[in-house]
């Protein structure tokens, strides 16, 4: 078996200023990284060239494809890289609006991610949303509203099931619970585990919460200034952590 996805030497610069550099690691199938750190940290910058968003300066970025085994990303030709992003892919965002389409139905946006694969039967298609719908806790009544009419902590499951209802090999996720209430967040975080361990997923997940790390990645990769600054698995890297930033992560977390 070859990891899913295998990063050397990814380097993104804006002129003289690093978004992140020489970051290297492998994803295998069914694991689920987590990416921390503060504001500026270049997570999300990562997260970018990691999901074809935004060509490195740098590196490679090797995907396990189904067809032809481990291909450069940014190698591939853009409308084979677009059907990457419709199929293998899901990317979670941080604000649902910027991942779903505010003008079609609930039950619209978990259909064209279907028809993108090739579903052309109308019945089958609405049954299929209607069955993610519930599996996201949304009740299928609402198959037919618009997402404008949704709450924020819908709107992001709603995002979840229009990306995983093509069963998608690897997702990206960005910051998938900021800017919820507490209680909302604590219901989206078991929704999500529960998806990502029944289906099998291999996740990349980037927060800033680390008890959101905790709960969803298998592996942690702590970053500062654009580098990776400490990598192991969550819980030795929070609970016995090596490097001064990560501790001082840690401990701001602890701290009353």
């Amino acid at each position: 078996m070859n990891p899913l996805l295998t990063v050397s030497g990814l380097t993104r610069m804006y002129g003289n200023r690093v978004g992140c550099r020489d970051v290297s690691f492998e994803l295998w199938p069914g694991g689920v990284m987590g990416i921390v750190g503060e504001s500026g940290s270049g997570k999300s910058t990562l997260l970018s060239c990691l999901s074809a968003r935004l060509e490195p300066t740098a590196g490679r970025v090797l995907y396990d494809t189904r067809e032809d085994g481990p291909v450069d990303i940014y190698a591939m030709g853009e409308p084979r890289r677009r059907m990457l992003m419709r199929t293998d892919w899901g990317i979670v965002h941080q604000n649902p609006r910027d991942g779903l389409r505010m003008g079609v139905s609930a039950g619209a946006n978990v259909g064209e991610r279907l028809m993108a694969v090739g579903a052309r039967h109308y019945g089958e298609i609405r049954a299929q949303a209607d069955d993610w719908l519930r599996k996201v806790e949304i009740d299928g009544e609402r198959i037919d509203d618009l997402p404008l009419t949704f709450s924020g902590g819908m709107l992001q499951r709603l995002q979840i099931a229009r990306n995983l209802v093509t069963h998608p090999r690897l997702v990206f996720m960005d910051e998938p619970t900021g800017g919820l209430d507490v209680s909302v967040q604590a219901r989206l975080l078991d929704l999500l585990r529960r998806l990502v361990t029944d289906l099998g997923l291999a996740a990349i997940i980037v927060t800033h919460d680390l008890a959101v790390a905790r709960l969803l990645a298998h592996r942690l990769m702590v970053m500062r200034r654009g580098e990776v600054v400490e990598t192991g698995l969550t819980d030795q890297v929070l609970d016995d952590p090596h490097h001064p930033y990560t501790q001082l992560l840690v401990s701001s977390v602890l701290q009353p």
